[in-house]
């Protein structure tokens, strides 16, 4: 999958190709090589980087590919999906925020002291609505400092990091932990569908992406533009069948599909639709690829980076109700180890640029697959904590290293 904008998507057919009409399956794989060479890789890494993590801990371990390893692998990233999915928006500006790994920690615990049965316990939604304007506040605040004072990004969100944690320590008590009991939250990380629902939910997704691409490709005939062709039409939609019933499959063999794992596909894809067909998506792509341009264009890119940074605080603070209710509990170290790590690591190593106005929202959830494989893998091979951390900084350098080449190839051929 490409990390081209949308705005570069608009104008990458060939000019000797004649308008209206839908390539040929000879066309399209010779745009497509040439993409490559100019650096256009898109996901090529990522699905070479999973299917070395497959092979080799398939190989050391037959558990890793068993569907109760997988479906554990759905619930276990399903934290690091959503904050990362937050950080892609600040990526996508050219900004950086070091602070998602506390604000998801402060939203959990926020969630957690409004829920604790004293007979003043709120409702479920109410005390994630406070939690999440809470985060809100912080991302506003952070956008404020960068756009309207120029405080760079990480210096203002490394601050955020240092007093967010003095806040969650406050709000631990003494004991230092608060147990979540609301069967509400509880359930959100730990109920899983039938294997009917799995089907249908499989199902539709594979009609609305028919839909989805059919009306695209009609849409860029109207306008006299070159479609994909038939054959690479159908090459999507079986990959994408693949790839949902798959999933189903694999889990239905389990416990079923994890709920939490349709609330992560359906925000990765609610977001998704917001930067690819809004105008506020295309500028931030605009703003990220050159902030200066864009200005002088009219978009208003202060208002553009407040955007982004609440987002990312939002997406902090529900990745931390997620993480509540697949732990059942907040202690005074939440938001810390490797969360902040691990969730910036997801958004980079799925092919968001570090660079600014390169990227996909799809990013986080292919990333975060990357590292839970990883994680996973090596828990299944009892390697120690250190290690660990070892192999996913590797990864994350490899990552950016790519990045950093083909940002170089992109410039020696005009499309930087």
């Amino acid at each position: 999958m490409s990390t081209m904008s949308p705005v570069d998507a608009s104008t990458d057919s060939g000019e000797d190709r004649l308008p209206g009409r839908r390539s040929t399956f000879a066309e399209g794989l010779r745009l497509w090589i040439a993409n490559v060479k100019a650096g256009e890789i898109g996901s090529i890494p990522v699905f070479l980087g999973l299917a070395a993590i497959v092979i080799i801990f398939q190989l050391q371990n037959d558990k890793f590919l068993s569907s109760q390893n997988l479906t554990n692998l759905i619930v276990q990233m399903s934290p690091i999906v959503v904050i990362s999915t937050g950080i892609v928006f600040v990526l996508l500006i050219g900004e950086i925020d070091l602070s998602v790994g506390v604000v998801s920690g402060v939203g959990g615990i926020i969630t957690a002291r409004l829920l604790i049965p004293d007979g003043n316990e709120l409702q479920w939604w109410l005390a994630f609505a406070i939690a999440a304007l809470v985060a809100l506040t912080i991302g506003a605040t952070h956008g404020f400092f960068v756009a309207k004072l120029g405080v760079p990004s990480l210096i203002v969100t490394l601050a955020t990091l240092f007093i967010g944690t003095g806040v969650v320590l406050a709000l631990a008590g003494q004991r230092g932990l608060i147990r979540v009991q609301n069967e509400t939250v509880i359930n959100i990380a730990s109920t899983f569908l039938s294997d009917a629902i799995g089907w249908t939910l499989a199902t539709i997704v594979v009609i609305v992406y028919a839909v989805e691409q059919y009306l695209a490709d009609r849409a860029r005939l109207s306008q006299g533009l070159v479609a994909n062709s038939w054959a690479s039409f159908a090459s999507k939609i079986a990959m994408t069948a693949a790839f949902a019933f798959g999933t189903v499959a694999v889990t239905n063999a389990d416990r079923g599909l994890p709920l939490v794992g349709v609330i992560f596909g359906v925000t990765v894809v609610g977001w998704l639709i917001v930067v690819e067909r809004t105008r506020f998506g295309r500028h931030i792509y605009a703003v990220g690829g050159n902030a200066e341009a864009a200005r002088r264009a009219g978009i208003n890119v202060d208002r553009v980076k407040i955007a982004c940074f609440m987002i990312c605080s939002f997406m902090a603070a529900f990745g931390g109700l997620i993480l509540a209710s697949r732990l059942r509990s907040v202690d005074n170290s939440a938001g810390g180890g490797n969360l902040l790590l691990n969730s910036i690591a997801a958004a980079v190593i799925g092919g968001t640029s570090l660079f600014g106005g390169r990227g996909k929202v799809t990013s986080a959830i292919k990333g975060a697959l990357v590292i839970a494989a990883t994680e996973s893998g090596m828990g299944l091979l009892g390697w120690p904590s250190d290690r660990k951390f070892i192999v996913t900084g590797c990864i994350l350098l490899l990552a950016v290293t790519i990045d950093t080449v083909t940002r170089r190839a992109r410039q020696l051929s005009g499309r930087a």
